[in-house]
């Protein structure tokens, strides 16, 4: 996921959150009996959130339901497009895999996924491994999440992984290329005592 809708997600959804927390905080507290301010939409517990008048106010006016069918059009559009672009970077579930024979054949893409995991994780000082595949499947690429043990230098089981998963993957998957990111993170640990 880029990192432009990786912000337009927190703000949607931060938005949406902030929105709908304070509709509903503020209806359920003048639902309990609090007193709201002389401005605020709710006079108090028998006021509904929307009078008849309120419902019907522009109906009859021309340029009422352009406007909502527009507004709702455009709403309808942005959501999908968050949609679209949201499940676009979903897990590649094959890859295609040079035979020689011009045919090809598929590869599992979970399958590259744990041997890859499995290969990383077994490499000397490191935790735990993760593995994600995105891309096309004639064109696959990684992600790869490390936490090292807290005597690991990053550089080296950065260069261990490149030599040794990502190469054996890109090797047995007979492919020109495995792009890969990669994203390390130390393990926390309590801190040692000298004497």
């Amino acid at each position: 996921m880029s990192a432009v809708l990786r912000i337009v997600n927190r703000f949607l959804l931060g938005l949406i959150g902030l929105v709908l927390v304070v509709l509903g905080g503020s209806v359920l507290a003048v639902g309990l009996g609090l007193d709201p301010p002389s401005w605020w939409i709710h006079d108090g517990k028998g006021d509904v959130l929307l009078s008849d008048s309120e419902r019907t106010r522009w109906r009859d006016e021309g340029w009422w339901w352009p406007t909502v069918i527009a507004v709702l059009a455009v709403l309808l559009l942005l959501a999908l497009w968050w949609l679209t672009a949201v499940l676009r970077r979903r897990r590649l579930t094959e890859v295609l895999v040079d035979t020689g024979d011009g045919e090809g054949a598929l590869l599992r893409g979970r399958a590259l996924e744990t041997v890859l995991t499995n290969e990383a994780a077994s490499m000397d000082g490191v935790q735990r491994a993760h593995t994600h595949l995105t891309g096309r499947r004639n064109a696959p690429e990684t992600r790869v999440r490390l936490l090292l043990e807290p005597h690991v230098d990053p550089g080296t089981a950065l260069t261990d992984l490149t030599a040794q998963a990502l190469t054996h993957a890109r090797e047995s998957a007979g492919l020109d290329a495995l792009p890969a990111e990669v994203r390390l993170r130390a393990a926390k640990h309590r801190a040692e005592r000298v004497s």
